[in-house]
């Protein structure tokens, strides 16, 4: 299994649409960069968001997630509540080949303030827009940016395709569309 660089993902974003819309360099002044990397993707955060509230007092729990628990915002920016998170979603659309594997990483700009992105990989044959967790690990209230770079997505390809896909599998979260709250 290897990283794959730059022009591969180039190829695959245009020729497969692993990636809609892609985006081939995303570096503008005052903006947090997006697009393809020397050796990965960097996801645009859209404008919607699920802000996590305590105002139910409700315990987080996976399995019976209770939806009361966060409000929905729509907007070019979000402000996390301090030591809180917002679920998002990436601008793009991914479609995972067989033999890809992805890991996603937040990007420096926001670790730097104490924003944490959390993304489980992307797996062979998943597609759908990625559900982002962003937190806010600080005591104060952090802005996050809708439609800039909010994390960076490297690709390992194998050299033959996986046995069972997440498509095969028939996962749950396959093509999912907008910001996707736990399911068991």
């Amino acid at each position: 299994m290897s990283i794959k660089p730059d022009h591969w993902i180039r190829k695959m974003a245009l020729e497969q649409r692993m990636i809609e819309p892609f985006a081939d360099r995303g570096l503008s002044k005052g903006v947090i960069s997006f697009g393809v990397s020397s050796y990965g993707y960097d996801i645009r955060l859209a404008d919607e968001f699920r802000i996590f509230t305590n105002i139910n007092n409700t315990v987080v729990d996976p399995k019976n997630f209770d939806t009361d628990s966060l409000v929905e915002f729509k907007g070019e920016v979000c402000v996390i509540p301090p030591n809180s998170f917002v679920l998002g979603r990436s601008v793009e659309y991914f479609r995972i080949p067989r033999n890809v594997m992805t890991i996603c990483m937040g990007k420096s700009t926001y670790a730097r303030c104490g924003i944490i992105t959390n993304v489980t990989p992307l797996e062979p044959g998943w597609e759908g827009f990625v559900t982002l967790e962003i937190s806010n690990t600080t005591p104060l209230p952090a802005k996050i940016y809708a439609n800039e770079g909010i994390a960076q997505v490297l690709f390992f390809e194998s050299d033959e395709p996986c046995e069972i896909s997440y498509a095969d599998k028939k996962g749950k979260y396959q093509a999912q569309q907008g910001v996707t709250l736990p399911k068991v």
